[in-house]
């Protein structure tokens, strides 16, 4: 396989599954930037764009940023010349409509998903380590029964969208339970077999 400069990436994992941290570790390695959905509607906010003014809004109301607009925020940082290259994308999308959203902002660029990182981890360890920082944290509400139900929701809203990228063959399944760094190797091992190279900076 002809390797390729550019990556553009998708981490997906359950709450727990560490998935913030690899994600900024892949990209560093790739010379990509990490974005998160909360790291961008933080970003509109503060910019003060009309886009930022609406997330400002619905989320001061106490609701979900729609994936409308969910879309045209990450398209708009997308277009950002640091992402011109490559990106990771965490936390979006998180739906089939965000999927449909981000294949028509790609395909019209020309551009398609390198490949979706999927970091495994049992159910019974993600619920112990998010039990666990919740008690070093002294959140209270973060009960087993809270991050059950959290899971769940992931379990049932991720599932058809992993199920999409696989039919594409660009799903890699890495474990998740490990060191930091076995588990980024892993990442980036797999990465390298799809041809990606790693930044020669990282």
């Amino acid at each position: 396989m002809t390797a390729v400069q550019s990556a553009r990436l998708l981490i997906v994992g359950p709450q727990g599954s560490g998935k913030g941290t690899q994600g900024i570790r892949i990209a560093d390695a790739f010379g990509v930037p990490a974005i998160s959905t909360g790291d961008m509607f933080r970003a509109a906010v503060a910019s003060g764009s009309d886009l930022g003014t609406q997330v400002t809004a619905i989320i001061q109301a106490g609701d979900l940023v729609p994936d409308e607009l969910t879309s045209a925020v990450v398209a708009d940082r997308l277009s950002q010349p640091d992402a011109a290259s490559g990106f990771l994308l965490d936390g979006y999308p998180r739906n089939l409509g965000q999927v449909a959203d981000l294949d028509a902002f790609l395909t019209g660029r020309g551009e398609e998903l390198d490949a979706v990182i999927e970091l495994v981890v049992p159910r019974e360890e993600s619920i112990e380590r998010l039990t666990q920082r919740a008690a070093e944290q002294g959140r209270a509400d973060d009960t087993e029964q809270v991050i059950a139900n959290r899971l769940a929701i992931y379990e049932r809203e991720t599932a058809p969208i992993l199920d999409v990228y696989r039919g594409r063959g660009i799903v890699d399944e890495i474990d998740g339970v490990g060191t930091l760094d076995e588990i980024t190797d892993r990442v980036i091992a797999a990465l390298e077999r799809r041809g990606l190279m790693r930044s020669a900076a990282a």
